[in-house]
């Protein structure tokens, strides 16, 4: 789930170091031309732009069990590009619902001169589906025009894939030689229930061990209107996900003898009461280390509210003015939200059942039970019963890393100098979450920029801008020289 960064901030023109992040104003830089990738020549571009091409053809969605052809693809090319076959792993998988997916792991040898364990690197061979019929051009088919590559995984997380599999590619044909051993993991259910994720790094965990992640699908930057960098986002946490039914149920009866007790009634009080209710602030390393830069770059009563609360998470006037900001709201504590209703079975008689669904985004280290105890709380309704639906699963936000941070620093500024990193904590959910729940700190460090106006993952049209792309493959090949190389 690769999403982009919703601000409305103001980058000034210099800012104060903060959190070991330089922030400084954004050079400018030409828009976009058509027919861009004619420009890029170099064998490892030709490359990209071939392997993007056919793993985009591949419809790999839930239902259409392709996930093991862009496996079996990736796995031919790390063979004929000089990995060993002992290295190169296709893992096939049985999801929980019955459809056959598959997993792929490619470890490139170090000469472990670092003495320090291997860096895993993810990416997800899954997508949502796209009805070819709703498109403007085939979304299978990458298309290039005015600027950008069309099709469905050009952003979610295809985008991935291609990076890492060219960057191991590269590296190899270049003779590099990594202090450390390099991992990569593609996971192929990312989009539904991420149960092969949760494979590699519990029953394959010989095969994915690692000192820390670093997650293709998670963070990156964002563009303006005018193509112009404004800041880039190094995701250390996400939110967990839950979703709860809550019903009351009642003997019903003829409309024409209306009870006092109706359940439809009943469960609008209930999710009323609910819509009241707000857990608690919360706060970590991230979220702090966001708002003080984030504050610094925004104007206003927004702006000083947020450096407020990143030097005193208690002051409740910036709790109310951060609270009152959707995109900001999720940063500071649990968030749950009505999203579905279902009632009644007959327009003349009265509901026997209402039943509401909640999609809650949970704040890391909070158990999905301690949501559910506290909705039940919350809506003050004894008969109300709440199911939790499949199994959600919580997990801890990442501690900043020096060596990352620096490393993701050094490179978004080769190509873009002096725009602000900011540390982040996404409100969706990634592979990242159960790589973190499974002990190995994970960061979000796409070198995808995009615009607002450009945010098609899961949509219409997705695409991603050509320059981007090719400038995303400097991005990953400059940061595993500088956190392995000698």
């Amino acid at each position: 789930m690769l999403a982009c960064i919703h601000s409305d901030f103001q980058v000034p023109f210099m800012l104060k170091p903060t959190f070991g992040f330089v922030l400084t104003a954004a050079l400018a830089l030409p828009v976009a031309a058509q027919n861009q990738s004619s420009y890029y020549t170099a064998d490892y571009q030709r490359q990209a732009l071939e392997i993007f091409r056919d793993i985009v053809a591949v419809r790999s969605s839930e239902g259409h069990g392709k996930v093991p052809e862009v496996a079996g693809y990736l796995a031919d090319l790390f063979l004929a590009g000089g990995f060993d076959e002992g290295d190169v792993h296709v893992l096939p998988f049985l999801l929980s619902g019955g459809e056959q997916t598959a997993s792929l792991v490619v470890r490139y040898r170090g000469d472990n001169s670092s003495g320090r364990k291997p860096i895993l690197l993810i990416a997800h061979m899954d997508i949502v589906d796209a009805l070819p019929q709703d498109w403007e051009r085939d979304p299978y088919t990458l298309i290039e025009e005015d600027g950008y590559f069309f099709g469905r995984g050009t952003l979610d997380n295809k985008f991935g894939v291609t990076m890492l599999s060219t960057t191991f590619l590269r590296l190899k044909a270049e003779g590099f030689v990594p202090t450390r051993d390099l991992i990569i993991a593609f996971s192929g259910d990312e989009e539904t229930n991420m149960e092969t994720i949760r494979d590699l790094v519990t029953t394959h965990r010989e095969l994915t061990d690692a000192e820390y992640v670093l997650n293709s699908d998670g963070g990156g930057g964002l563009l303006d209107t005018n193509h112009q960098p404004r800041a880039y986002y190094l995701q250390a946490a996400e939110k967990s996900y839950a979703s709860f039914d809550l019903t009351i149920r009642n003997p019903g009866g003829h409309s024409s003898m209306p009870r006092k007790d109706n359940a439809i009634y009943e469960l609008a009080e209930v999710l009323r009461n609910i819509e009241s209710y707000q857990f608690p602030v919360q706060t970590n390393e991230v979220t702090r280390a966001y708002f003080e830069v984030m504050g610094e770059m925004t104007p206003g009563e927004s702006g000083a509210a947020m450096r407020r609360f990143a030097k005193e998470p208690r002051d409740r006037k910036a709790i109310d003015v951060i609270s009152r900001d959707p995109a900001k709201v999720g940063l500071i504590r649990t968030t749950c939200v009505a999203t579905m209703l279902s009632a009644g079975h007959a327009e003349n008689a009265l509901p026997q059942s209402a039943t509401a669904t909640v999609n809650c985004r949970i704040f890391p280290g909070v158990s999905p039970d301690y949501v559910k105890e506290k909705l039940q709380s919350a809506a003050r309704n004894p008969a109300l019963e709440i199911r939790t639906l499949d199994e959600p699963r919580a997990g801890p936000a990442s501690d900043l890393n020096e060596d990352v941070s620096a490393a993701v620093s050094a490179s978004v500024h080769a190509r873009y100098p002096g725009i602000p990193v900011i540390p982040y904590m996404a409100p969706y959910a990634t592979d990242g979450r159960e790589t973190r729940i499974a002990g190995m700190p994970t960061y979000g460090i796409s070198g995808l920029f995009v615009r607002e106006e450009d945010e098609f993952s899961h949509g219409l049209n997705e695409r991603v801008e050509v320059r981007e792309f090719y400038g995303a493959l400097e991005h990953w090949h400059r940061i595993l020289h500088t956190l392995a190389g000698s």
